[in-house]
């Protein structure tokens, strides 16, 4: 039953029959093993010439569905700490569209939906959503979206998937395992960003930023199906992610001159402090990841450990060499692979 925990959910014959405790431990099964960093290597939405259109300050960017790239790239890989250096974990069915697709997990599964797929010399938006399950090695395809997105944030909150926004759209839907639907639930606001945006989960709740568009920062509470606009912090720099950790959300932003820098907001106070900033020369940008107190920013170059401790924050003296000799942009997660596997060691 843990092996196939998405499978279970959707009986209601057999896991209605189940108790509180057996569908804790059934759960607590699944998620036992190495909790590993892994990577998807997905492709830029603009990278058929290997950089994106020049545009100025606060415009929209070029639509990427003109802009298609000569190969697609299906692989996803996973940190080995023992031996320090990345190895190939899986292969993503050619059926999936790496480009401007959402990922995330949840209940140790991973999760791909949206993107855009090939079409003669154009690209057409995608509405398939991928599964993978890492004990079972397996790839499955689940309902599609009821709306096709690209650039979309895919994030998972209190057991349902949140498929948000995409180029040109400010609709969200949200994904119910047990009867296995995707449903509309309150839109973005009326002048938030569509696209270049980021989005984390925190206590139960979704915060989404802007990122080069528009500087702002909205809450969503599914329990009242409502968005909330709260307070941005000062900084104008472009993001590159944002990533939640105990009651703290931590936005990275990149800078050519002065590296990068670190904005911590207190969800239950509402306040931005500055947590640090790192010296770098023309840094590229990343994405995150979290494994217990380490936040893992992962980019083509290296890969950089942000330590949250209780007093203090700081990065790690010691980068983690590049995952490989990527194409693409890597996009880190967490899954825990089980312990007989050898892939975890």
């Amino acid at each position: 039953m843990s092996d196939n925990f998405l499978q279970i959910l959707r009986h209601s014959a057999v896991y209605g029959r189940l108790t509180g405790s057996e569908r804790d431990f059934i759960l607590k099964a699944r998620m036992q093993g190495k909790q590993c960093l892994m990577v998807a290597e997905i492709n830029d939405v603009y990278d058929r010439v290997g950089s994106r259109p020049q545009s100025r300050d606060n415009s929209r960017p070029q639509s990427p569905l003109s802009i298609v790239s000569f190969e697609e790239n299906h692989l996803i890989y996973y940190y080995n700490k023992a031996l320090k250096d990345w190895r190939q974990l899986t292969q993503m069915p050619e059926e999936v569209n790496t480009k401007g697709c959402g990922i995330c997990t949840m209940y140790n599964y991973l999760f791909i939906a949206g993107g855009i797929k090939r079409y003669g010399d154009k690209g057409k938006l995608s509405d398939k959503v991928f599964c993978y399950n890492p004990i079972t090695d397996n790839w499955s395809e689940i309902r599609p979206l009821n709306q096709p997105r690209s650039q979309l944030k895919l994030v998972s909150a209190d057991g349902y998937l949140y498929a948000i926004g995409g180029e040109c759209l400010f609709s969200v839907e949200k994904y119910d395992p047990r009867i296995d639907r995707w449903s509309p639930v309150a839109p973005l606001p009326k002048g938030a960003f569509a696209v270049a945006h980021e989005a984390t989960t925190c206590n139960g709740d979704i915060y989404v930023s802007g990122g080069t568009l528009f500087y702002r920062l909205l809450k969503y509470e599914p329990k009242r199906d409502e968005w909330q606009e709260w307070p941005y912090n000062n900084s104008r720099k472009k993001s590159t992610d944002m990533v939640a950790f105990k009651n703290f959300i931590y936005r990275f932003d990149v800078n050519r001159d002065k590296g990068v820098s670190v904005f911590k907001y207190n969800t239950i106070v509402k306040l931005w402090n500055d947590s640090v900033s790192l010296r770098q020369s023309n840094p590229l940008p990343f994405r995150c990841a979290v494994i217990g107190n380490c936040i893992y920013c992962v980019n083509k170059s290296h890969t950089l450990q942000f330590i949250v401790e209780e007093d203090t924050t700081h990065f790690g003296p010691e980068e983690l060499k590049a995952p490989f000799e990527a194409k693409g942009v890597l996009i880190p997660f967490i899954l825990s692979l089980p312990e007989k596997t050898d892939k975890g060691t």
